[in-house]
């Protein structure tokens, strides 16, 4: 077959086109991953002054993140139709994807790994099979202390609290506020105030509540805003969630301040759910004589359901990772260890990293099938 000159230069030029595509494929994202991964390095090792280094993470963070997707999609854009419908939504997937592998599930295998072994972590310097036939490898030995120590049934306990009152009162009271402050003339009024709280940083409003619950012995002032509340009515003074006397209930001290942060955020979604609600439903619901308890149990409640699914499970994998507002109220003391402060009392004051990586991978197996409930909610239904 005899192909015209023509024809033999116009496939010649595809051919050298495409070849060139695949160049700019490889070595224009290559480059730019250099750049980042320098960006990083000067980060890291930089001794510049801060304002520089600061400078500097913003500039490489969101411009070279704009800067990957732009190089990205233009090089996409240049493929064939055919291609271009192929790769394009790999260009905004693709770099989150690897961003979570790097910094999400690679650590968690390392983490793994590491829980595999002794208090000093796997030893340096040896290769995979040397590690594992080491006297440092413990296998799940840590796993088991996990389950068996006494501080860690105790940190199991008080989450079991925290997920069954913390996670139950927030969808609750954020249920009936906004079933009460949408038939409210401030409405707006009161879910901002309602709100409020939310905006506050977990360890600022620590900070709040734990003025609240101060104590000062009997004999001299007050100064908590409960406690002057107990002696104005005649009753003594307690250090609430110190209070060892009622553990584990002293717990409820701290649940009450997560309660009233998290209130606020059920309440939103809930109210943007209710609005969902068809005024007609609802006239007809009340023409047919139902009362307005009838009403919300039987037609605002199921028509919700999967809002209050969805914020529920939200709620309980906060608490279950609960640590900042126990940190900074009790430091972990008198009864209130959670799983997130074992593992940081196992990790860096202990020095313990076998065991520390174990409670962190218990703690990521606890979170992801509550986790997969509520995706699969999202998936079967329009929660929001």
């Amino acid at each position: 077959m005899n192909i015209p000159p023509q024809g033999r230069q116009s496939l010649g030029g595809r051919i050298l086109s495409f070849i060139g595509q695949i160049l700019l494929a490889v070595i224009i994202p290559l480059v730019a991953f250099y750049v980042l991964y320098q960006g990083f390095l000067f980060l890291r090792d930089s001794n510049a002054s801060r304002g520089v280094i600061a400078s500097v993470a913003i500039v490489w963070g969101v411009g070279g993140v704009a800067l990957l997707y732009w190089i990205f999609n233009n090089l996409v854009e240049r493929l064939p139709d055919a291609w271009r419908t192929r790769f394009l939504p790999f260009v905004f997937v693709g770099p989150a994807m690897a961003i979570l592998s790097w910094y999400l599930a690679i650590p968690t295998v390392r983490t793994f790994w590491i829980s595999l072994f002794g208090r000093d972590g796997p030893p340096k310097g040896l290769n995979l099979l040397q590690q594992l036939t080491s006297s440092a490898f413990v296998g799940l030995s840590n796993y088991k202390s996990v389950f068996t120590e006494s501080l860690m049934l105790e940190a199991f306990r008080n989450n079991l609290m925290w997920i069954i009152f913390g996670s139950t009162f927030s969808v609750v009271f954020g249920l009936l506020i906004a079933v009460l402050a949408d038939r409210s003339s401030f409405e707006k009024l009161a879910k901002s105030l309602i709100f409020l709280p939310y905006a506050i940083s977990f360890v600022g409003a620590s900070i709040i509540w734990k003025f609240i619950y101060e104590y000062r012995p009997a004999n001299q002032p007050q100064i908590g805003l409960l406690n002057s509340v107990v002696v104005s009515l005649g009753g003594t003074p307690q250090a609430w969630p110190q209070w060892v006397d009622v553990a584990p209930w002293n717990n409820l001290f701290l649940i009450v301040m997560v309660v009233w942060l998290q209130t606020g955020f059920s309440m939103v979604l809930f109210s943007a759910a209710l609005k969902g609600i068809p005024d007609e439903l609802m006239e007809a619901s009340r023409i047919d004589g139902a009362t307005e308890i009838q009403i919300f149990f039987r037609i605002m409640i199921p028509y919700i359901r999967g809002t209050i699914i969805s914020v529920w499970t939200t709620v309980v994998i906060f608490t279950l990772k609960i640590f900042d507002v126990v940190w900074v109220m009790t430091g972990g003391q008198f009864g209130t260890h959670v799983i997130a402060t074992q593992f940081y009392r196992q990790s860096f004051t202990n020095q313990n990293s076998g065991f520390g990586s174990a409670i962190a991978i218990v703690l990521l197996i606890a979170v992801i099938p509550v986790m997969f409930y509520n995706l699969k909610q999202f998936r079967e239904q329009e929660a929001f």
